[in-house]
């Protein structure tokens, strides 16, 4: 797993909170409010689909719910209710329409069962950057998806919105997400000490990053827009 971009209106390590929207309106000189995005539905090759969070996904939310990792890098409530499980795909919901990023649910294909979720998060698109998080629940490791959705992520962020700069920020323990960055073409550049606040402690996080100059992904070219 990679740890996602950190939410808007929640102080890191706290639990859940509300999702919260920026201010409506402008002051001079200042940029215009982002605007609302549209999350696609996607191949991620043949056996995965990416798509927008539905409420039929609460499912989902309540496996993620009982990992001991998940809900400590993510607002994936600790403890499951349904008003929470809710709140949680109302929030993804909320940050495409407040232009925060992308959130994608992961998807079988064959079963139409959600198996984890990936995200590319905005905040300083404004800087030519964008950053990738995902996770995905026990029963779905080991397979070939984390590298199938990010591998599609990454393309799509690179060709089609012409992102300059994606970046991944794992823990350094978490060696098989570090190898399928790598093989997907990030690179590391360096240890964020104490960067982030995971549970009850400050952790280092390895920053990977990729330049849409860096050259073909998945085989096929880059091309800056």
């Amino acid at each position: 797993m990679a740890a996602p971009e950190p939410d808007p209106g929640r102080a890191p390590g706290t639990g859940p909170a509300p999702h919260t929207t920026a201010e409506t309106g402008n002051t001079p000189g200042s940029a215009p409010d982002p605007e609302p995005l549209t999350v696609p539905s996607m191949s991620a090759g043949p056996d995965f689909v990416l798509r927008p969070w539905e409420m039929s996904d609460l499912p989902l939310v309540r496996e993620a719910s009982l990992d001991p990792y998940i809900p400590l890098i993510t607002t994936i409530p600790a403890r499951y209710s349904e008003a929470a499980a809710e709140a949680f795909v109302r929030g993804q919901w909320e940050r495409a329409a407040t232009g925060a990023g992308y959130p994608f649910a992961i998807v079988r294909s064959r079963d139409r069962r959600p198996v984890g979720a990936i995200g590319l998060w905005l905040r300083e698109l404004p800087e030519g950057r964008a950053s990738l998080g995902y996770w995905l629940t026990d029963t779905a490791r080991g397979q070939g998806v984390a590298r199938a959705a990010l591998r599609t992520v990454t393309g799509w962020a690179l060709r089609d919105l012409g992102v300059p700069r994606l970046q991944l920020y794992i823990e350094p323990w978490n060696t098989a997400s570090a190898r399928i960055a790598e093989d997907i073409g990030f690179r590391r550049e360096g240890l964020l000490r104490g960067w982030q606040q995971v549970g009850d402690e400050r952790r280092d996080m390895a920053v990977y990053a990729l330049l849409n100059s860096d050259g073909p992904v998945d085989g096929r070219a880059v091309t800056a827009h």
